[in-house]
């Protein structure tokens, strides 16, 4: 395995971004409670689940200078969406 490339660092922490806005929005009329909770609790696993993601030598992180403010707040206001 390589290690990942600027790109695909970007590109993941991107797909945070998308995770955040899910978290922070509203609720899609066509869903029923427990359906919103489950989209909420995928999406704030997706979240802490990048946050862990390290180097080939597990050990040292692939995050060098994003900010995580956003993902840290989306993650505390998701768990108390779904009550994690």
């Amino acid at each position: 395995m390589e290690e990942r490339t600027a790109d695909e660092v970007a590109t993941i922490f991107a797909a945070a971004g998308d995770s955040v806005t899910l978290i922070n929005g509203t609720k899609d009329e066509k869903e029923t409670d427990v359906e919103w909770k489950d989209r909420v609790k995928r999406n704030v696993e997706h979240l802490e689940l990048i946050k862990g993601y390290k180097k080939v030598d597990k050990t040292t992180s692939i995050w060098t200078s994003e900010s995580f403010t956003a993902i840290d707040a989306a993650i505390v206001k998701g768990k108390a969406v779904y009550g994690g």
